[in-house]
């Protein structure tokens, strides 16, 4: 296992806007405050979403729609730089009416409500291309 030591800078918790891309939000609230490293719990609703499973046969993303209201019971996931920018990696527990759920890595969502705390670290993480799994993963 790779790993380095950080320390915890700031925390936020915020209020997601209504109507707006729920991953969109994390990756532009990081842009305005800065944050290259962090963590974040969310919960709050969405109105539809599109989740990826990474088949990892194939090593390739698959997406599955969701075009229904669902509860955001947990949402989790981290900051850091991919590329040129800074990519919210975010995985998401959603409910619906029949308490019926599903699950996988949060590729987009529209927001019908949304809260969400998010911690920031002095560092910068930065995912590159793992060739064994063909993802991309933090470089420590």
């Amino acid at each position: 296992m790779d790993y380095t030591v950080i320390e915890s800078t700031r925390e936020f918790i915020a209020r997601m806007d209504h109507g707006a891309d729920w991953r969109a939000q994390i990756e532009e609230f990081a842009d305005e405050n800065e944050i290259d490293a962090g963590f974040f719990y969310g919960l709050g609703a969405v109105q539809d979403a599109e989740l990826f499973f990474y088949d990892q046969d194939d090593q390739e993303y698959h997406p599955v729609e969701f075009n229904e209201p669902l509860e955001v019971a947990a949402c989790i996931g981290n900051i850091s730089r991919l590329d040129d920018g800074r990519f919210a990696h975010t995985h998401a527990t959603l409910s619906r009416a029949d308490g019926s759920t599903v699950a996988g890595h949060l590729n987009r969502a529209t927001t019908f409500a949304g809260e969400l705390y998010v911690r920031a670290f002095d560092a910068e993480l930065v995912r590159k291309r793992d060739k064994t799994t063909d993802l991309d993963l933090w470089e420590l």
